[in-house]
């Protein structure tokens, strides 16, 4: 706290405010706290002001500004008319800005179902990409390991940092090649307006918070450029540079409904089914982690499955009105969070916005400088980079910091659903490893000379070596029993390994006996019928947990 000047009353008290309801003041620490703090206070992205409606609104025309560039590139990658992700942009963000579960979050066309949805316009055309968009379906997710979640960021702030570093190439100048980089003056011009972007938006809030320092940094490189006549690219020149056509521009009209024009029949229901599973889990992924995100940040609560449930109608809204479909976007959403937004007037003036540049104003948003757009992200990547991470790498466990680097990088190589599975698999076979060592059993001999074994611990398939080891049948008396008090049989496996265990006294004339079982472990052994041969004893009068419900 003293290094970050915040101050010292935010303690050890963290207050939790739902996005809609009233504040919960948990007792405990912050996690990282100095650190988390110490950077929030640098980049104002940590902040529990209250909404403002006039900072909601510029907040919201600062973000339009940057869905514009962005959405002509997702179009671009997925093969389709750059109106088409400008209207896509328009409807997913207003709807899940009016009735998503996260407030101050923004939606639109992304890149990650850009790259899905390219092989799919390619191979049948567009008409089957509005198909697969409306067929995208209710999104579900239940917990994502915290080291995958820094993972997950830090691999999205190296994206966007990347995807930037493309701005500051120019077309080759032999055919077909790739892009180069600038040299010379624009070089330097393009690296001067996006620093002069980036000094505001730092400074600016240290003299004064009345309008997001990003629209005023915007605003200025933008004057300057042409004020001064300064030579560099803009946003019309990216568009132009996109399509390849040179009297290309932003202008367009409102989006009309019209349902796709494919065969409404199995086989298109074959060709779009397998892409609209893929595009529901990339959304969802997406989605939820910024959603995580923005409540980390905002120290506020937002609503999964009411935010789910928007998405997926805005996706279906997109499909009947010529969108290629969206889902939450990770950096526009730290712009509107660092700019002040807080509210849903945020994100839906930041739809109507983008859709007035498309309607009417489209000559104002083509002569803004690309250098200014690109000097906001890098800010937004300043912010966004987990820098805690860094610092704990080694003071965590080491599997944790694999997890965290592992997420990141396959982030960046590949694209953040790979990496969220990636991470989520590995995070659970750490636990299975680590919880295979867990069993072990107290054994104790009583009045009646039989040995009974208090096992602790979960048998699963990870642990059956570990509890075959702990029994002795050659030395142990005739009768044994196995206490589950304070166990629990997990899988088919554990089965297995209680069916081998009883095998083994069975071969040497004793019995093997199974007491304490919970309801749950008794219908894993009942399924299994004669695949185990136990001997359950009852025991009517001692009440185990189990996972049901009253």
């Amino acid at each position: 706290c003293q290094r970050s000047r915040v101050p010292a009353s935010c303690g050890p008290v963290k207050s939790y405010v739902d996005a809609e309801g009233p504040t919960v003041r948990l007792r405990g620490s912050f996690h990282s706290t100095e650190l988390k703090t110490a950077r929030a206070a640098l980049f104002n992205l940590l902040s529990t002001r209250p909404q403002n409606l006039r900072t909601d609104v510029l907040s919201g025309m600062t973000v339009a500004l940057a869905l514009v560039p962005e959405a002509v590139a997702f179009a671009f990658v997925a093969g389709v008319d750059p109106i088409v992700g400008l209207h896509a942009a328009f409807m997913v963000g207003l709807i899940t800005a009016v009735f998503g579960g996260r407030p101050g979050m923004i939606s639109g066309a992304t890149g990650a179902l850009a790259v899905v949805l390219v092989s799919l316009v390619s191979a049948h055309g567009i008409q089957y990409m509005f198909a697969a968009v409306l067929l995208m379906g209710v999104k579900f997710i239940r917990m994502v390991p915290h080291p995958v979640m820094l993972g997950f960021v830090n691999g999205l702030a190296i994206v966007i940092f990347l995807a930037q570093l493309g701005q500051f190439k120019t077309p080759s100048p032999i055919p077909g090649e790739d892009p180069v980089w600038m040299t010379g003056m624009p070089m330097y011009t393009m690296c001067g307006l996006a620093a002069v972007t980036m000094g505001i938006i730092h400074l600016l809030p240290k003299l004064t918070r009345a309008v997001p320092a990003s629209l005023v940094a915007i605003v200025v490189v933008t004057g300057s450029t042409m004020l001064f006549h300064i030579d560099t690219p803009t946003v019309v020149d990216f568009l132009r540079t996109m399509t390849a056509d040179p009297n290309a521009t932003l202008a367009g009209g409102l989006p009309v409904f019209a349902l796709p024009m494919v065969p409404f029949n199995f086989e298109t229901l074959r060709i779009i089914l397998p892409y609209s599973i893929i595009l529901a889990a990339v959304g969802l992924i997406e989605s939820l982690l910024t959603l995580t995100l923005v409540d980390e940040l905002t120290e506020t609560r937002g609503r999964g499955n009411k935010e789910c449930v928007a998405q997926g109608a805005s996706n279906m809204v997109c499909g009947v009105f010529g969108g290629m479909g969206g889902c939450a976007m990770i950096g526009q959403s730290m712009i509107n969070i660092n700019s002040g937004g807080r509210g849903r007037t945020s994100g839906i003036t930041a739809a109507l916005v983008l859709l007035a540049f498309v309607l009417v104003a489209s000559p104002l948003i083509e002569m803004v400088p690309l250098a200014a757009l690109v000097g906001v992200m890098f800010m937004v990547v300043l912010g966004t980079f987990e820098w805690s991470s860094l610092r704990v790498l080694n003071k965590v466990p080491v599997t944790d910091a694999l997890v965290i680097v592992l997420v990141s990088a396959v982030t960046v190589k590949y694209d953040l659903a790979i990496a969220v599975f990636v991470g989520v698999i590995v995070s659970a076979l750490v636990f299975a490893w680590k919880h295979a060592k867990v069993v072990h059993a107290i054994p104790h001999t009583d009045e009646n000379g039989a040995r009974i074994y208090s096992l602790r611990g979960p048998l699963f398939f990870g642990s059956c070596t570990s509890f075959l080891d702990l029994f002795n049948p050659a030395e142990d008396p005739k009768d044994v029993i196995i206490d589950f008090q304070h166990a629990r049989v997990s899988d088919h496996s554990a089965i297995e390994a209680i069916d081998t265990l009883a095998e083994r006294y069975l071969a040497l004339d004793k019995e093997l006996h199974l007491r304490h079982l919970s309801p749950d472990c008794r219908r894993l052994l009942r399924k299994a019928g004669n695949m185990v041969e136990v001997n359950v004893i009852e025991d009517p009068h001692y009440h185990v947990a189990t996972d049901a419900l009253d």
